[in-house]
């Protein structure tokens, strides 16, 4: 027996039925097994050495270019994973594809944050990133390969938001922990950037959960695991869910919406669109990658994927080559 079948074995000893089983878990493509690592182990690797995942750490959270101490999507989907095995722990469930889900779940978002995703909504007529990151596991990773994760994974992945909800009680966990997650570190970005004081949120939400960050995390992680003991569904308490919603409502209306940011939010918004633009008119300057999936794809596709996987950085510095004059720039011309 090596050392992943052992922890397959270990699986069905110590976690509850109701958890996914690693062994169990299928591929769109089978392959040689890893005599180290279990099939979700595997895709939190995958996951976690894609090049996607490192471009995360240059996507910024909701402040755009705000410095060193704000979260971006890397230090986010981080702390989704933390938040996520904390709950599966307590529930007995499979703490390796909770990971794999909260590491990949953003991997499809824009540069600029929601800002960026609502452009690109525009632009195409839909988009979202929970899809596009299924996308970029499934075709655009690996010079198009993809990455070939479990189902288990994908399904939680593309299921972390919108209108369905994931087939597995992990992929379960990880759409709520994200939630958590934003909501108490976007309070806490909030509060360094001074557009918030403490205290400025609903008396109902201080009461329930606490004042700090760390105290609101585990008031949530505490009643999620309660509340879900039975192991019938992934729930929260009823106060709960409705101060989480309160919450929530309070965010968007006085940081997520506000007018504070509004001014970088039209910054980012007009070059998001300004390359859109130019890529579609220009397309023979994609990376040649790109350019190679045209004939599958279509043009606006592989403009999509290419824009919406840029960080904020590099859209700013493209900008600034393509539309900026080189003012102060040494510029050598070849003949």
């Amino acid at each position: 027996m090596n050392i992943r079948e052992r922890t397959e074995a270990l699986e069905y000893e110590y976690l509850a039925p109701e958890a996914a089983k690693s062994r169990e878990a299928r591929r769109k493509r089978d392959g040689a097994e890893c005599a180290l690592r279990t099939r979700f182990q595997r895709d939190r690797d995958r996951i976690l050495h894609s090049k996607s995942f490192r471009r995360l750490k240059h996507k910024t959270q909701v402040y755009i270019m705000a410095g060193d101490h704000y979260r971006t999507r890397m230090t986010h989907s981080l702390e989704v994973a933390q938040i996520s095995r904390t709950i599966a722990r307590g529930l007995r469930l499979n703490e390796d594809l909770v990971e794999a889900i909260a590491l990949g779940h953003d991997v499809g978002h824009t540069p600029f944050g929601h800002a960026g995703e609502s452009v690109m909504d525009e632009l195409t007529g839909h988009f979202a990133h929970n899809e596009q990151s299924l996308r970029v596991v499934e075709f655009l990773e690996k010079g198009g390969r993809g990455l070939n994760l479990t189902y288990e994974v994908k399904d939680g992945i593309v299921n972390h938001t919108g209108p369905h909800l994931p087939k597995t009680l992990e992929g379960r966990i990880v759409r709520t922990a994200d939630r958590i997650a934003y909501l108490t570190h976007d309070y806490d970005d909030s509060l360094r950037a001074g557009l918030l004081q403490d205290g400025d949120l609903p008396a109902a939400v201080y009461e329930r959960f606490g004042r700090d960050t760390s105290s609101m995390i585990t008031s949530m992680v505490a009643d999620m695991i309660e509340s879900s003991a039975d192991l019938a569904d992934i729930r929260q308490s009823d106060e709960v869910r409705e101060t989480m919603d309160l919450f929530r409502s309070f965010m968007f209306e006085h940081i997520y919406l506000s007018d504070a940011l509004a001014h970088e939010r039209r910054q980012a918004g007009f070059m998001l669109r300004q390359l859109y633009a130019h890529f579609l008119e220009h397309p023979e300057e994609l990376p040649q990658e790109f350019c190679q999936r045209e004939e599958r794809w279509g043009r606006e596709q592989i403009v999509t994927d290419y824009v919406a996987g840029l960080t904020d950085s590099y859209a700013v510095q493209l900008f600034s080559e393509i539309f900026i004059p080189p003012v102060g720039r040494v510029i050598r011309y070849s003949r």
